[in-house]
């Protein structure tokens, strides 16, 4: 049995039996059995679907949002906030994905030339458990509007999203195959990748995941998007809105309590301001209210599993070792943990040069732009960056210095399914949502028409 356990009280939520083999193998039968008819459905059908699909998660958004709040801790409206950008996301692809796919006329010396756009068949989707709706989502709608069908392979400790996503389909009503959810571990990945009749891979996930899928995928010679680990700095100038950028960067940082690939992560404030604006930050920081993530008062969960909160625990530790400050919280219990800020950090501590994936966030100083690019850029994972300044003429001039998938100025990096997401370096490769998104996973089609 696959068991997903409430990391606020410890209780079981949901547990469902492993598929094996023989289950697998059939759920891929059906899913390409259904893959040879949904292709052909029209685009004007499966808008009607998709925009069902949209109604169902505003219609039973309380019922899923408890899912998502059950299952991995984060507070009840921005669970509610996650099944609206769902929700959204349908609307945005029922809307616009027939334009996006629409055949792509290139003048020539012939008669007619022309791309198409067209379907590969089954995408298989590993998915992690951080925003269990929205990644799963992101990545599926898009695929179910270009024809493709999609095969889920969700983080175990989030299965009952697993099987709710697929309820919402069904409820939509999606044709069975459409939508398949496959209730297995880690070590069955592999010989899912391989199947024949999987077409393409899209993973979410550790950079660690990210190789070893990528490996596998490329022997087999499919296709891969990538969209691995982040460490987005927050670069804070002397010229910026102190007050606004205060509660951007408490918000970037500890929203979903720091578990988001795109959450700001490192925290660099110019040297003339630090001072200020450390004590603001603390302060606001401070007002974060934890307690049962069920209650609408509270606005900072627990992490989403205990062996979680113990790998920051041993970040903090290391950076502490090295000469770091507990300006504020540094305490775990089971799988909470306080939010915590942490002083004089410098680049060979880990909270610098790794992930940290929790409440956590240590801040560094500079002394000029230069300083502040290359803080910025000392990093494996190149995701999205923010910086804050009223000086838009320097924002334009430095955004090409970042070496990153983003930038955005005085707003925390997020994702938004009219602009294409993804990063460089360690942080992965394709892009998802926007019109880039939807066409990772269909054959762009040259067509050359000769008239004799």
């Amino acid at each position: 049995m696959i068991k997903s356990i409430n990391p606020y009280n410890q209780e079981i939520v949901y547990e469902v039996a492993e598929f094996d083999r023989k289950d697998i193998e059939n759920a891929i039968d059906k899913a390409d059995a259904q893959y040879a008819i949904w292709k052909e459905i029209p685009f004007s059908e499966r808008s009607v679907l998709m925009q069902a699909a949209g109604q169902e998660l505003r219609k039973n958004s309380r019922e899923y949002a408890e899912v998502i709040t059950l299952e991995m801790g984060k507070p009840i409206t921005q669970a509610l906030a996650e099944v609206e950008k769902c929700a959204a996301l349908c609307d945005y692809y029922a809307e616009n994905a027939s334009k996006m796919l629409a055949d792509k006329i290139i003048e020539t010396e012939v008669h007619k030339s022309y791309v198409s756009y067209e379907p590969i068949g089954i995408v298989l989707a590993i998915m992690p458990w951080n925003y269990p709706f929205w990644q799963v989502m992101r990545f599926a709608v898009p695929a179910l509007m270009a024809g493709n069908v999609a095969v889920l392979k969700h983080a175990s400790n989030v299965m009952k999203s697993a099987m709710s996503i697929e309820k919402i389909f069904d409820r939509a009503g999606f044709p069975v195959g459409c939508f398949t959810n496959l209730p297995i571990g880690s070590k069955m990945v592999e010989e899912v990748i391989k199947h024949p009749k999987i077409k393409a891979v899209t993973l979410t996930g550790s950079e660690a995941a990210g190789r070893a899928v990528a490996a596998v995928a490329g022997n087999e010679i499919k296709k891969t998007v990538l969209e691995l680990g982040g460490s987005n700095a927050l670069v804070v100038f002397a010229d910026c809105n102190l007050q606004k950028t205060v509660k951007t960067c408490v918000q970037a940082r500890f929203q979903n309590a720091g578990q988001s690939c795109i959450a700001g992560k490192r925290l660099l404030v110019e040297s003339s301001i630090a001072e200020e604006f450390t004590k603001a930050f603390i302060e606001e920081v401070g007002k974060l209210r934890a307690g049962d993530p069920l209650s609408e008062e509270t606005t900072i969960g627990t992490m989403a599993r205990v062996d979680l909160a113990e790998e920051l625990e041993k970040q903090l530790q290391d950076a502490l070792d090295k000469g770091g400050e507990v300006l504020l919280g540094g305490k775990r219990n089971k799988a909470y943990f306080e939010p915590t800020v942490i002083g004089n950090v410098t680049t060979d501590m880990s909270i610098f040069k790794e992930e940290v994936f929790g409440p956590l966030i240590g801040i560094t100083t500079f002394m000029d732009e230069k300083e502040a690019i290359a803080l910025s850029n000392n990093s494996p994972f190149g995701l999205g960056v923010t910086i804050f300044t009223e000086d838009f003429e320097k924002a334009f001039r430095l955004v090409p210095k970042f070496n990153e998938g983003a930038v955005f100025v005085n707003e925390l990096v997020k994702s938004d399914q009219r602009l294409p997401f993804g990063g460089t370096k360690n942080s992965g490769y394709g892009r998802e949502l926007s019109q880039d998104g939807i066409q990772e996973f269909v054959n762009k089609k040259t067509v050359y028409i000769n008239k004799y």
